[in-house]
């Protein structure tokens, strides 16, 4: 969940989803829900999202998967508050990285104990 390492312009439905871990009809859905997440769309009607839509989605999945939010709790939440939260989910991801760089280091110490 890097959002500032997206080095695109646009990203694919397929790519976001699989950036988010979320079926592709779960972000049809949020985009219904959520009027901040408009991706924009090709004449042949499919979808591509900027790094700042991918931003946003990656909030709502932060409200809705990992705090356990109701649709209506996180709309509540992005619109009072859409600075902190967004604060706490680049908190969340930069803590996230740390811990899987650790997790390797481990895994190098360990291997080289043997």
């Amino acid at each position: 969940m890097e959002t500032d390492n997206l080095s695109k312009q646009y990203y694919k439905i397929k790519d976001v989803a699989e950036m988010l871990g979320v079926s592709q009809a779960t972000l049809r859905y949020w985009e219904q829900e959520f009027p901040e997440c408009s991706p924009i769309r090709s004449p042949k009607n499919q979808r591509y999202y900027k790094p700042s839509d991918i931003k946003i989605l990656r909030i709502i999945h932060y409200l809705l998967k990992i705090k356990g939010l109701k649709i209506e709790a996180a709309k509540e939440q992005l619109r009072l508050n859409p600075e902190n939260i967004s604060k706490r989910v680049d908190i969340i991801r930069r803590l996230t990285e740390v811990r899987d760089e650790l997790k390797l280091i481990q895994k190098a110490l360990e291997i080289r104990k043997l």
